[in-house]
């Protein structure tokens, strides 16, 4: 088959949807098929275009036998409102032109957000009559509406009548949690239009190590230390302030060591954080490279998943699965009525505590910090649900037949019958 990704974040950028559009586009090519992204110029997260793509209007170039075609967004390190409106139609505009002229796909695989680009790529499913399947990773405008990041009725119902149509337009929608189902069937999607697929990791590269002789725990003073790991983005929905304060609770336990990894950017805000409630045993290190993954995920004794209150329901952090993968536990502080409560607490791999409470979850972290065996059997299930549930090989064969679905059947020859 011939697969157009048409995906805003890609390789090289580190975390969140572009690691998993990498990982399915280089394993589709790997099963023979042929592969072209279509996606706009790295900048995630410090929201600046990377060394080597600045100043470019279109890049081409290959990898791992994945055609990519880069394109321009507009792009700022602090984006208000308009900034971010300016960044969506940007990478619509701009990549619709490389989309529509290259090859006929067989079928088109979107990911949202942004939620814009399902209009080019319905667009360029029009014109090459070909299948699109949109990939809801989040339901952001109503996400942000949810938390009062979003307020302007105009933006709010722009997005909402997007959202219809891009539901409406699309051949099939895949959703990586039964939260997201049960959200778009109560907007009128038909139920047998939604493919839950999860999305997955590479349980090969991300897989236990052990703890002693790690790299990172040397680079960083953590040896002999129990290691309470946040990495990931840092916004207003991760609540950090939280994991500072839980982390002040605990600053007379000298083996106790919190280590947030993130855009170095944020960190100066956490930093500040950690003046204010007295955090003293908090390191704060920038993101590493994605080859340092799995060693850094293994010096952790136990690793953070945290959610405000008021997140959707139906919210499920990517990094979840990749925890999971490295057989070590998660402590989530998050709503125990949302999709990340729930997926912690099928896999066996972790426990759940209130969210915004820093005493629930610095007790828990006490508790795991006393309870070794207890820490070993939580990391052992979490590895085993993540081989389980969340590989990137089951990924693979559920889009191949997905994609296989929509391809038009061959037509029998039958034989005519004799005179």
């Amino acid at each position: 088959m011939r697969i157009l990704i048409y995906s805003y974040n890609y390789y090289p950028e580190p975390i969140g949807i572009a690691p998993l559009m990498t990982e399915l586009a280089e394993g589709l090519v790997k099963r023979g098929h042929e592969v072209r992204v279509v996606t706009g110029m790295p900048n995630y997260p410090q929201r600046r275009i990377y060394p080597g793509y600045r100043g470019r209007f279109y890049k081409c170039e290959e990898r791992n036998g994945v055609k990519i075609e880069r394109t321009y967004i507009w792009i700022r390190p602090k984006p208000s409102l308009l900034d971010r409106l300016l960044l969506d139609g940007s990478f619509v505009l701009t990549s619709f032109i490389p989309a529509l002229m290259g090859p006929r796909p067989d079928v088109i695989l979107t990911t949202v957000p942004p939620l814009p680009v399902s209009l080019s790529a319905t667009l360029t499913g029009w014109v090459h009559d070909c299948p699109v399947v949109l990939n809801v990773q989040d339901i952001q405008h109503e996400a942000a509406v949810h938390v009062g990041l979003l307020k302007n009725k105009f933006v709010i119902r722009a997005f909402e009548a997007l959202e219809k149509f891009a539901n409406r337009a699309a051949t099939r929608i895949s959703v990586i949690a039964d939260g997201f189902v049960e959200n778009l069937v109560g907007k009128g999607v038909p139920r047998e239009k939604i493919d839950l697929i999860p999305n997955w990791v590479d349980v090969n590269f991300i897989r236990p190590l052990p703890k002693e002789d790690n790299a990172f725990r040397k680079a960083h003073q953590l040896e002999g230390k129990f290691v309470v790991l946040y990495s990931g983005n840092i916004a207003l929905t991760q609540d950090l302030p939280t994991v500072i304060k839980a982390a002040a609770c605990l600053r007379e336990n000298p083996n106790i060591v919190f280590v947030i990894v993130g855009e170095e950017k944020a960190l100066s805000r956490v930093s500040d954080y950690c003046q204010m409630y007295g955090a003293y045993n908090v390191k704060l290190i920038p993101f590493q490279p994605r080859e340092k993954l799995p060693e850094m995920l293994a010096a952790a004794d136990v690793s953070l998943v945290t959610q405000k209150h008021n997140v959707i329901a139906f919210n499920l952090p990517s990094k979840i699965p990749v925890i999971l993968a490295s057989g070590r536990p998660i402590v989530a502080s998050v709503p125990s009525t949302g999709t990340a409560a729930r997926a912690v607490q099928q896999s066996g791999g972790g426990i759940v505590v209130p969210p915004e409470d820093p005493i629930a979850l610095a007790s828990a972290i006490e508790k795991l910090y006393y309870n070794p065996e207890k820490v070993e059997k939580l990391g052992k299930q979490g590895r085993q649900h993540a081989i389980d549930f969340y590989s990137s090989e089951q990924a693979l064969n559920r889009y191949e037949e997905l994609f296989s679905s929509l391809m038009p059947q061959p037509v029998s020859k039958v034989k005519p019958l004799p005179n």
